[in-house]
């Protein structure tokens, strides 16, 4: 394809791309298709011969969109929202066309450099400390990964290398394998899954705690299960503090978890996935009390601040340990400015690397401050909204206190008429809700997804929340 070529296909893609986003509301939210729908839809093998570019874009609804799940639509409520906006939208494509791997600082230097910048404004952004930004002069720092899950892999295997390195000072006769058959992380049960399936990557032992009965993960359950292993020979060495859980969005006692971790010299690390971006808010900084005795510090902008995934943003204060973990260091990669900036393939799991930063500087620069603060408070504003609506209907009840842009509701009654419940709602495809459970107790979440979402979308979905309960409750 040819540059005259390209200008015309971006163009009309452009084009394609605001249409769909701008009449998002007209489509079903989850697609009528069954498993291997798109089989019969496309030749058996690829095409010897080079199509016209508008041969492919006249595929792109009956082959895509007829199977796409539409994560913006307002009617969409499941899971947690998944950012997007024009800027990082034409970001992405900027990134795209730039294409280099910005594993080392001399693959390229802006690559790295703005990475490095737009961590400290986010940081800033957010309250984070001074000791976490590479403002401070210090070596602590940002950093973009893929995924919240990759970050608490990576923060883990630091703490294991930090711990590792501590312990063969003081037992040098100890061998590593005596040393990770001994270590044991923490978190709360509620933690999401990526939590333990960390520990299994990382082959080491993670229990689970018993929150309290606001789902928090409380200081004094974490000492008492510190000292337990401890006495039976067991090497504490990492905790995962949970702000903002999947199941509910509970959020636990990180001050508390902070001064048992300072106490034990047990790495902290703080997975704020979905409710970081709300710290931009200076009202809900509360939330993240005690964040200075934590170690490490991962929330996600592609969830919620209109940055188009991946953008998974992780602080380190003292990253020499994912990079004594993760280097390895040929000679092809090594250059003259080494250790004068980072090389941020030490501070991942992956080798290459695309130029997200890119992402953040855009939406950052086109949208302000002021204007994510408004799109997280209406958000939350919209959430309170159908929780004033559920709480007029006597027939219902709130399962968690809403804090966020995510309601967690029920019928009052069994888990079954739940359970019924939904398969009404998502059977009737106007809207789309997932659940939860919780110590037995089954619940249907309601998240704010959509930067289209208003007021009216939310009585709407609350009108196909109550016109399924009817039909349900009357055995219909």
């Amino acid at each position: 394809m040819e540059a005259k070529e390209f200008k015309e296909f971006s163009s009309a893609m452009t084009n394609y791309i605001a249409e769909y986003l701008e009449n998002i509301r007209d489509r079903q939210v989850v697609p009528s298709v069954k498993p291997g729908y798109l089989r019969p839809l496309v030749p058996e093998q690829a095409p010897e011969k080079p199509e016209p570019w508008t041969a492919v874009m006249d595929d792109i609804e009956r082959v895509i969109m007829s199977g796409v799940t539409h994560w913006h639509s307002p009617r969409f409520h499941a899971y947690f929202p998944t950012a997007n906006s024009y800027p990082s939208i034409v970001a992405d494509m900027l990134s795209g066309a730039i294409a280099c791997i910005g594993f080392t600082w001399i693959a390229s230097p802006a690559c790295t450099e703005l990475e490095v910048v737009m961590l400290d404004w986010l940081g800033q952004m957010i309250g984070l400390p001074e000791e976490f930004l590479a403002r401070s002069g210090g070596e602590a720092g940002g950093v973009i990964q893929g995924t919240a899950s990759e970050a608490t892999l990576v923060a883990l295997l630091g703490a294991k290398s930090r711990t590792m390195h501590r312990l063969k000072e003081q037992h040098p006769e100890w061998t590593e394998v005596e040393i990770l058959s001994k270590l044991v992380g923490y978190c709360n049960k509620q933690a999401h899954s990526s939590v333990e399936r960390a520990g299994l990557l990382g082959g080491v032992k993670l229990r689970s705690l018993a929150p309290d009965n606001k789902r928090r993960l409380r200081g004094d359950t974490l000492k008492e299960a510190i000292e337990e292993d401890t006495r039976n020979g067991l090497i504490p060495f990492y905790v995962v503090a949970t702000l903002g859980t999947t199941s509910s969005c509970a959020f636990d006692a990180l001050d508390e978890i902070g001064n048992v971790c300072k106490e034990k010299d047990i790495w902290l690390h703080v997975d704020a996935a979905y409710a970081g971006s709300a710290f931009i808010c200076p009202e809900y900084r509360y939330l993240m009390k005690g964040v200075e005795k934590a170690d490490s510090f991962n929330f996600n902008p592609h969830k919620w601040m209109l940055v188009n995934f991946d953008c998974s943003a992780m602080w380190l204060k003292q990253p020499r340990w994912i990079v004594d973990a993760f280097s390895v260091d040929p000679l092809y990669l090594k250059h003259d400015q080494q250790g004068s900036a980072p090389d941020y393939r030490h501070w991942q799991i992956p080798l290459g690397r695309r130029f997200r930063s890119l992402k953040l500087w855009f939406v950052l620069r086109l949208y302000g401050v002021e204007n994510l603060q408004k799109h997280i408070r209406k958000h939350i504003a919209l959430a309170h909204l159908y929780e004033k609506l559920c709480l007029e209907d006597d027939r219902f009840e709130l399962y968690e206190e809403v804090t966020m842009g995510l309601v967690c509701f029920r019928l009052k009654g069994s888990n079954d008429i739940n359970e019924a419940l939904l398969r009404r709602i998502n059977g009737r495809g106007k809207i789309h809700l997932v659940p939860s459970k919780i110590d037995d107790v089954y619940f249907l979440r309601l998240a704010i997804c959509s930067r289209y979402s208003e007021e009216n979308d939310i009585r709407e979905s609350w009108a196909e929340v109550k016109a399924s309960a009817n039909e349900v409750l009357a055995g219909n």
